[in-house]
């Protein structure tokens, strides 16, 4: 090639300059993540209730206790009649930390929450962000401490409970299936036996299985997985599930056994169904009846009923493509029927906002994609109509309202002004706008199991030659 030539075609190449330091779109980003977390900040403070890391002075108690060499269920905080409730693989999880100052505790239990709840949103967020080829760092830096704000998470971090650490636990296996649907996309030829292992999602269902070791109530994931014929994954949660605790009897068999034959089934040990922060449905009974405990026969019966209801629409989301929603149903279905549902435990909110916004964008954006068809062609609408130009700015505006309306509800959460505890004081004694309000999250989480949106081919997560149902064309977008 001619000099000359040589010379016209490196001017014509692209030029690739590295970018010195921030550029200003990065540099306004930042400055509205922090604006965010202060925000957020405020509004713990605001709506918030003081916190001391209350449970986690029980929690180190019982370990101090334990560690000392007395029986870890004969343990009482002073000052209260509260002692240690879980079961002895969570009492052994936690004997580490006898070795710390309380307060130490509960800050190293702080921070390793939240950097939990930024990897279980950094999962979550990833689907939608490329989609919608917006920046991963930038939605989670925001998404963070909002959802740290709302009311399960602030509660969790204040009080130094498990919830999120729990919650990661079971989203981690939702990512496990993810990657065991799709296990040729992310295991190259060069991965070691290891990373062959953790792309394959083989290991999914051990998350499930800890979690569950660790509070029981995660069982119901289990339920899920074999009614979707989830085999692997179920086997592999009940198998964590049994080596976790056969392994507790092995090691600590007097604690094992008083939980399991006493313990256990000392449901007084927890509080009673009518205090303000259960927001389960024997709580929401308990306190409509003005009585202390729930009618039994009533609750179980809704129970019964909720329970069938939540299990079928996670069934039907994950055969219509969105693993993600059936989760979701799974856990708010679990924080509904349990007897006992603290306002820590509600963590399932923060999945249910995420599925309503995207399936608002998902809306607008296929009402966009028609009416711009539409135009194109010059054809009316169902209706005879042309639509107009506002029409696919305005579709998706319900789910868009229900996730703004929800977020708000469980970040303002009305509840603590209408506190009330019997005997003292009636569940009615600011009327009935005083009792809607004591149990609107509650009622916020059976609305959202019975009419939580799904989005059909948004998150698949199928593996094996069979599965629930066969896979839908809506399923395959």
């Amino acid at each position: 090639m001619p000099t000359t030539l040589r010379r016209r075609v490196r001017r014509l190449a692209p030029v690739r300059r590295v970018p010195r330091g921030l550029d200003l779109r990065t540099v306004v980003r930042i400055g509205v993540v922090a604006a965010v977390a202060y925000a957020a900040w405020l509004a713990v403070g605001a709506f918030g209730r003081p916190y001391n890391f209350f449970d986690m002075k029980i929690y180190h108690g019982a370990a101090v206790w334990w560690a000392n060499g007395h029986e870890l269920y004969e343990f009482i905080a002073p000052d209260t009649t509260l002692g240690f409730t879980y079961p002895p693989f969570a009492g052994l999880a936690m004997l580490p930390m006898a070795h710390l100052p309380v307060g130490l505790a509960g800050l190293v239990n702080a921070v390793v929450s939240i950097a939990a709840l930024a990897v279980v949103l950094t999962a979550l967020l990833r689907p939608i962000a490329d989609r919608l080829n917006y920046p991963l760092w930038y939605a989670v830096a925001l998404a963070t401490p909002l959802a740290a704000a709302l009311e399960p998470s602030r509660e969790t971090l204040g009080y130094g409970q498990v919830n999120l650490l729990l919650f990661a636990l079971i989203m981690a296996d939702l990512v496990g299936l993810r990657w065991r649907s799709r296990r040729s996309a992310h295991v190259a030829p060069t991965d070691g036996p290891l990373l062959r292992f953790v792309y394959s999602g083989a290991w999914a269902g051990v998350g499930i299985g800890l979690a569950t070791a660790v509070k029981l109530t995660p069982a119901l994931f289990i339920a899920y997985l074999m009614i979707t014929r989830q085999w692997r994954a179920a086997t592999t949660a009940v198998g964590t599930v049994l080596a976790v605790t056969i392994g507790s009897f092995a090691i600590v068999g007097p604690e094992s056994r008083a939980y399991f034959g006493g313990v256990l089934w000392q449901t007084e040990r927890v509080g009673a169904a009518d205090m303000t922060p259960n927001q389960s449905l024997a709580g929401l009974l308990a306190r409509l009846y003005d009585s202390i405990e729930a009618p039994g026969l009533l609750w179980f019966t809704f129970a019964i009923l909720v329970l069938a209801l939540g299990l079928s629409r996670a069934a039907n989301a994950r055969a219509d493509g969105d693993e993600l929603t059936a989760f979701t149903l799974v856990g708010l279905t679990t924080s509904v029927i349990s007897p006992i549902s603290w306002t820590h435990h509600l963590v399932w909110v923060i999945p249910a906002i995420i599925v309503l916004a995207d399936a608002a964008v998902r809306r607008r954006d296929a009402s966009r994609g028609v009416a711009t068809r539409a135009g194109l062609s010059g054809l009316p609408d169902v209706n005879g109509l042309r639509s107009p130009i506002w029409y696919p700015t305005l579709t998706g505006l319900r789910h868009g309202g229900a996730a703004v309306v929800l977020y708000l509800l469980f970040l303002v959460s009305p509840i603590w002004p209408y506190e009330h505890q019997l005997p003292e004081v009636s569940h009615y004694q600011d009327g009935l706008f005083g009792a809607l309000m004591e149990n609107s999250l509650a009622l916020a989480l059976i609305v959202l199991v019975t009419a939580l949106p799904w989005r059909p081919g948004a998150e698949p997560a199928f593996y094996g030659e069979r599965s629930s149902r066969p896979v839908t064309l809506a399923s395959r977008r």
